[in-house]
């Protein structure tokens, strides 16, 4: 072999097991340096490094380590990463020359060129931080990143080099410094391992690190895996095979399966996650499908693979992963789809092509190993964006969260009843569903199905949601539905469909007016209602006609003002009419008061039940005249009571019900409930009503606020005294803490 006399004279500190070591790992380096033996390269570096093992000047690091073996396994890790260039192999193996004086930067620079003395000079500052210990504190972590993200290959060699270490350790005694190092790498490298995508590197640094600090839960793990090997390869084969089958039958599709039971410390992660045993973690294995496609067929492809998978096993919704559309920050692309395999055991499935499987190994390595980063520019560009993706992360995301990396967690995906796939912001909620599929629908939302329970509209969603919109034609948007929205697009729909309804409540109000004055043959100028209505207070004219379309209004009092507009000199000239100047087919004389006795066949009345309060049967209530002679009742409790005594005592009458009016009689009420937002509260209420003789439920409008809930019930009942019954059952329901009448 032509690399044997590397060192071999000078390596008598080196134990025989080291030697061969060292012989191994000299056939690979030499057969993968340019030139080999015989190359500049090759000479330069044994001459150095051997002069350095002669003086001396490197001895065994404070675990004891070879820094020789060390450097050469850390140099075959990253050829073995991102190939065998000959520049990084170079820097790893004249590092150590460089720190002991052997060799200078300057000559190096002579001999190799400058892209080995930048990657020898970041490595140099590195090795300043280990001056006083093996291990890296993690408050240095920021330090440290700031002296090598020059070139992302300098980063890799220090993953690399860690992983070294952690190898090193397996057959060490010495617990507290494998604890130690292990430590550090959880901390640092690993999450730095993972942010770069070297998901290889970093899934063995995981297990090894577990290894050291959990030592008993490693050994069980392992041994339950050994138990189950055969088992488990056995029902991976199974899976896969009608996989094989269908792929087959596409002659476009070139591919290959492989299956992979997961990492330990994987699965020790999911048993502390679901808090169960290993013996009810069911995926314990992925299967990953790699496709050999042409770049512009790649999605397309990897979604036709998904199609046969999914038509063969039940896909779980909650565990679609779509990492084709949109690549994770790192590079990643795959997609990702848990589905129901034999034995109704859950099954990782991963497709992805060839090209993504290289980046998914070996991570933005990949760029050299996989499609080469050849010019000058290409490889400045790659390593910009890698210092620029390191510089913004926090020294809080890198020590404790471990770099959540995924950059579009922001979003969920929702599926309909049909299947349809629809993305939104986290965060969304039932409304903001509707509103993202059709603005109707979400004007018209009572609530939903969620993957088949009943929610209210403020409802939060979760990815994979499968949701059901529940309409109703009687509902429209309200103010208060801008606050439980979280997209910009459902506010804005919202604002838009709530302007509208307020225009066409404008529209009808304004048509009630002039209805009601051609029924007084009163002329409508639209000159002098605009005056009116800026006299009565109002800034904007929808306002005062949204006002008299919802009844908030006295139309009586418009029409009389608007009349003392037009005619300013009859202002106060109105005769004031009791209720005596009309005639009462039922009215009984009680000193010198007039009572209007309410009844259902009343006759030379014309009176109706003020909208304002809806009296029942029972209340007590008073009359009012109004301008067209016929009569108003209202409660004596009635928001506008006191303003209609006050400004009009001449127009006010007394009034009372026929002690027969209850008799099949039924009147209109709404009751206003809050509560809190309990699970069946609204049913347990409507139950207690459907159980009530002579009251009927005509209508329930019900939303929730964070905790608790408000709304309205329609009814139909006989009276008060029944009414005050429903209220004080309804207020005995668990959870109610407030009824009243509107």
């Amino acid at each position: 072999m032509k690399g044997e006399k590397i060192i071999m004279s000078e390596l008598l500190i080196h134990t025989d097991d080291e030697k061969r070591v060292i012989l191994d790992l000299t056939e690979i380096l030499v057969k993968n340096i340019e030139g080999g033996a015989e190359s500049a390269a090759y000479k330069f570096i044994n001459e150095r490094l051997s002069g350095a093992i002669a003086e001396g000047k490197i001895t065994r690091d404070a675990l004891g380590f070879s820094p020789v073996v060390n450097d050469m396994q850390t140099a075959v890790l990253v050829g073995q990463e991102i190939g065998f260039q000959d520049e990084i192999i170079t820097s790893i193996l004249l590092n150590r020359c460089v720190n002991t004086g052997t060799a200078t930067i300057d000559e190096i620079g002579v001999v190799f060129g400058e892209n080995v003395t930048k990657i020898l000079t970041n490595l140099m500052q590195i090795n300043s931080l280990y001056a006083k210990s093996p291990t890296i504190e993690s408050e240095n972590f920021r330090n440290l990143l700031l002296s090598f993200t020059n070139d992302m290959r300098v980063i890799l060699i220090m993953i690399a080099s860690r992983l070294v270490m952690l190898r090193g350790l397996f057959d060490s005694d010495n617990d507290e410094a494998r604890k130690l190092v292990a430590n550090e790498a959880s901390k640092l490298y690993i999450p730095l391992a993972h942010k770069l995508g070297f998901y290889k590197l970093k899934s063995e640094m995981e297990d090894l690190s577990l290894r050291y600090t959990e030592t008993e839960i490693y050994a069980e793990l392992s041994r339950k895996l050994e138990e189950t090997a055969a088992s488990r390869e056995d029902y991976i084969a199974s899976f896969i095979k009608p996989i094989e089958r269908q792929l087959k039958m596409q002659p476009h599709i070139k591919f290959r399966i492989k299956g992979r039971t997961k990492s330990i410390n994987s699965i020790w992660q999911k048993m502390k996650k679901q808090q169960r045993p290993f013996e009810q973690i069911y995926d314990l294995f992925a299967i990953r499908i790699i496709i050999d496609s042409e770049p512009q067929n790649e999605k397309s492809e990897c979604w036709q693979v998904y199609s046969i998978v999914a038509d063969m096993y039940t896909p779980n919704p909650h565990r679609l992963r779509d990492w084709l559309s949109v690549p994770k920050s790192n590079g990643y692309e795959s997609l990702h789809t848990t589905v129901m395999g034999p034995e109704g055991r859950w099954v990782e499935v991963q497709i992805r092509t060839e090209r993504m499987d290289a980046v998914a190994e070996h991570g933005l390595a990949a760029h050299w190993r996989y499609k080469g980063v050849q010019s000058e520019k290409g490889l400045d560009n790659l390593l910009a964006s890698i210092r620029d993706t390191l510089e913004n992360m926090s020294e809080e995301s890198a020590a404790e969260s471990k770099f959540k990396m995924e950059l579009y967690k922001d979003e969920i995906f929702i599926f309909t009843p049909k299947g349809d796939l629809y993305r939104l912001a986290k965060g969304a909620t039932i409304l903001d569903f509707a509103f993202s599929i059709h603005t109707g629908l979400g004007c018209r939302c009572t609530g939903a199905l969620v993957n088949g329970r009943n929610v209210p509209l403020r409802h939060t969603l979760n990815n994979g949601d499968q949701v059901e919109i529940i309409t109703s034609n009687s509902q429209t948007p309200k103010l208060a539905w801008l606050n439980i929205v979280q997209t910009g697009r459902a506010r804005a729909k919202i604002r838009q469909a709530l302007k509208e309804i307020r225009a066409k409540q404008a529209d009808m109000g304004r048509e009630t007016i002039v209805r009601k004055l051609k029924n007084h043959k009163i002329e409508f100028d639209e000159s002098v209602m605009d005056h009116l209505i800026r006299k009565m207070g109002f800034k904007r004219l929808t306002d005062f006609y949204q006002n008299v379309s919802d009844g908030v209004i006295d139309i009586a009092d418009v029409i009389k003002r608007y009349q003392a507009l037009l005619n300013p000199e009859n202002e106060n000239n109105e005769p004031q009419r009791s209720a005596g100047d009309f005639t009462f087919t039922n009215k009984e004389q009680n000193g010198s008061s007039d009572v209007l006795i309410i009844e259902r066949n009343l006759k030379g009345v014309d009176y109706k039940l003020a909208k304002c309060c809806s009296p029942i049967f029972g209340d007590d209530v008073f009359g009012f005249v109004t301008i067209n002679g016929g009569i108003s009742i209202h409660r004596k409790d009635c928001a506008n009571a006191r303003q209609l005594q006050e400004r009009y005592p001449y127009r006010v009458i007394e009034a009372r019900w026929s002690e027969f009016e209850n008799k099949n009689a039924l009147f209109p009420v709404t009751l206003r409930v809050v509560g809190n937002d309990n699970i069946g509260v609204v049913t347990n209420i409507t139950s207690v009503i459907s159980q009530e003789k002579d009251i009927t439920l005509r209508g329930i409008n019900i939303e929730s606020h964070d905790t608790l809930f408000s709304g309205t019930l329609s009814l139909l009942v006989g009276g008060n005294t029944k009414l005050n019954k429903l209220i004080a059952k309804i207020e005995g329901v668990k959870g109610v803490k407030q009824v009243k009448r509107g």
